[in-house]
């Protein structure tokens, strides 16, 4: 018998795939989401924007990953922006914010002021160029043209300055006045003061209107300092005085107008020039997107927009009171923007607009108000969130825009600190060279007093007022609910 030696087999290893488990991507918050749409729909520059562009975003998981890597909304707000051209898109985490900014209210002190430097030193002083109506400012008693140079007590100085004038709530201010002593021109305190406590208050933004008499000349003169439509329908009744005064001209001051409601600046427009509703005043430019959907939906013609007869915002609604001008004069300066210089822009085609001042600021777009709407154009009860973009363009009726320098005045003439009179004084220094030219004379500068102070420009408060120089259309909520 043959014995065959036998052996189990070694195991047989068999290498099994690793099972990897996909990495799941949270979706991202609704608030980040919110942004995200919100530009990607109406923000003008969005072709300028890769990521607002990039087609990998289209995936779900690839954009929740992006939004996912931001914590907070404003930070991804901010760096979606096309900064290149954008200075004035904002987002805020509570929409109350915007609304009150949108009517004008604020919790202020009541009064508009520039500071200028001292000399060839670090100290500042300021002064006061008007004070809004019924105003802690105007309880105290100030008035355009005080000079001051201390808060609390303190020298105002190119290091404090912010600190002092907007933090506090309260505070004590000291005046100056200008001396001349062997024709050498010093500013120093004078002794006077005042203790104002900041109130929560709405600016009315129709500061004088009167006419003057101007060698047999009737001259309507309006200073108006922001369009707003909660207003409008007190604008239109100041042009009933002018139109039932009779007045030849109208001299309409916006040298503090940062700008404002677009539909303000046409209900504007239409009391200076008519009520046409046949020409158009503006034309509107958005992003493809949107320029498409309205022109499929309510035609080409609905990119313009047209002078009006009546004013539609107030219930009931107003009939314009319109003065068919042929000729306008402004004044203007830098702060002088967005609605003002859509006005001036829009009016160009069609009536003799004198510019007097200074370089408008260059502003010729628009936001418009983006809450977290549903379909249905309902918000999200879950958060405040809300952004302002910048979502339009605007150029007159001949296609004018891009004025990044701003509107040039027929003749550039600036504000003078020593000779701030009240405003509608024949004698005050912008005023004065309208004046000069209604009576005959060509445009000419006037010799400006406070050259011989040697002072230099610094800052003003609209610098640091909050959303400055804005100009807005209505918010976006029909073409959401689309």
């Amino acid at each position: 018998m043959l014995l065959v030696n036998c052996k189990k087999s070694d195991p047989i290893t068999v290498k099994l795939p690793v099972v990897v488990k996909p990495t799941v991507i949270p979706d991202a918050n609704a608030i980040n989401k919110f942004v995200y749409n919100g530009l990607k729909d109406y923000y003008l520059w969005v072709d300028n924007v890769p990521s607002l562009t990039a087609q990998k975003y289209s995936i779900k998981d690839s954009l929740n990953y992006f939004l996912n890597t931001y914590t907070d909304p404003a930070k991804l707000f901010n760096g979606l922006l096309y900064t290149t051209l954008d200075k004035w898109s904002f987002i805020v985490d509570d929409s109350q914010t915007i609304t009150d900014w949108i009517q004008g209210i604020s919790e202020t002190m009541g009064f508009d002021f520039k500071l200028g430097y001292i000399g060839s030193t670090e100290n500042l002083f300021g002064f006061v160029r008007y004070v809004y109506k019924g105003s802690p400012a105007e309880k105290a008693g100030m008035k355009r043209g005080d000079l001051f140079m201390k808060i609390d007590d303190t020298q105002l100085t190119i290091s404090n300055y912010q600190t002092l004038l907007f933090t506090k709530l309260t505070y004590k201010i000291s005046f100056a006045s200008i001396t001349s002593v062997n024709s050498v021109s010093t500013i120093a305190l004078n002794g006077n003061t005042a203790t104002m406590t900041a109130i929560k208050m709405q600016e009315n933004p129709i500061l004088l209107d009167t006419v003057l008499n101007v060698n047999n000349l009737k001259v309507g003169y309006l200073v108006y300092n922001a369009f707003n439509a909660d207003f409008d329908v007190q604008l239109n009744n100041v042009f009933g005085k002018f139109k039932s005064s009779g007045i030849d001209r109208l001299v309409l001051d916006l040298r503090y107008n940062g700008g404002g409601s677009v539909q303000t600046a046409v209900y504007l427009a239409s009391m200076i020039y008519g009520t046409s509703k046949t020409k158009a005043f503006l034309k509107r430019q958005y992003n493809k997107g949107l320029q498409d959907y309205f022109i499929s939906t309510e035609g080409a013609s609905s990119l313009s927009q047209s002078f009006t007869d009546s004013i539609t915002t107030s219930t009931p609604k107003a009939k314009i009171n319109t003065l068919n001008l042929n000729k306008l004069y402004v004044i203007t300066s830098s702060n002088s923007a967005s609605a003002s210089e859509l006005l001036i822009n829009g009016l160009e085609p069609y009536l003799d607009v004198v510019n007097i001042g200074w370089n408008t600021a260059g502003k010729y777009v628009a936001s418009a108000t983006i809450r977290d709407w549903d379909a249905n154009g309902v918000v999200n009860p879950n958060h405040k969130w809300a952004m302002q973009p910048i979502i339009v363009k605007t150029t007159n009726s001949l296609g004018v825009s891009d004025f990044v320098n701003g509107l040039v005045p027929d003749i550039a003439l600036k504000e003078d600190i020593a000779n701030l009179l009240p405003f509608g004084d024949q004698n005050e220094t912008l005023l004065k060279s309208v004046i000069s030219n209604l009576k005959g004379a060509a445009l000419t500068p006037v010799e400006s007093k406070s050259a011989k102070i040697g002072w230099v420009d610094a800052f003003d408060s609209q610098d640091h007022k909050p959303f400055a120089k804005q100009m807005y259309i209505a918010p976006l909520l029909d073409i959401h609910k689309n």
